[in-house]
């Protein structure tokens, strides 16, 4: 059974793990926790200054995957074109449901919920927690596409942002 899981991620890879984003696998290393050895991935990401250990036995588990397709990026990217559904409940529990979405790791998920969020220059402003969670979803978002795409993070922002302007249009 571990065999199987050490196959699926291999150092240099890059992954998705649901609470963080993309990371990088550095390295499997062996540790000792509770007198127990366990194997660990060791996660870097960038753009935090974080490193993560993860026990590779666990690993999917927990929700850790390879990063998207081009096609799923490709129907991300689609998702955003879409009009925005914007619930009529209370704010709170929209909020609730956006913050899960954006930690489920699902890029399709965290895909409608920059479409649901995105304002519009003409449109009213956004409150302050409702800006945060469209920035994480956003920045969650162009990390995959940059990463799935082989560009830098500017790259993947200007496709994203022209998507979004496109559709304003």
């Amino acid at each position: 059974m571990s065999k199987a899981k050490k196959s699926e991620f291999r150092p240099d890879d890059f992954v998705v793990y649901p609470a963080h984003g993309v990371g990088k696998i550095v390295s499997i290393e062996e540790q000792e926790v509770a007198g127990m050895k366990l194997e660990m991935f060791v996660i870097s990401f960038e753009k935090d200054k974080m490193t993560l250990r993860v026990p590779t036995a666990r690993a999917t588990e927990i929700g850790m995957r390879s990063l998207a397709s081009p096609d799923l990026v490709d129907q991300a990217l689609a998702t955003l074109k879409g009009k925005a559904r914007v619930k009529r409940a209370m704010w709170s529990r929209r909020a609730q449901e956006y913050e899960q979405k954006i930690n489920s790791g699902d890029l399709l998920a965290i895909a409608e919920v920059v479409r649901d969020l995105h304002r519009n220059d003409d449109q009213r402003e956004q409150s302050y927690s409702e800006r945060q969670l469209y920035e994480a979803a956003l920045d969650r978002l162009t990390r995959e596409v940059a990463a799935v795409g082989g560009m830098d993070a500017a790259g993947a922002q200007k496709k994203v942002d022209d998507v979004l302007l496109a559709r304003a249009a």
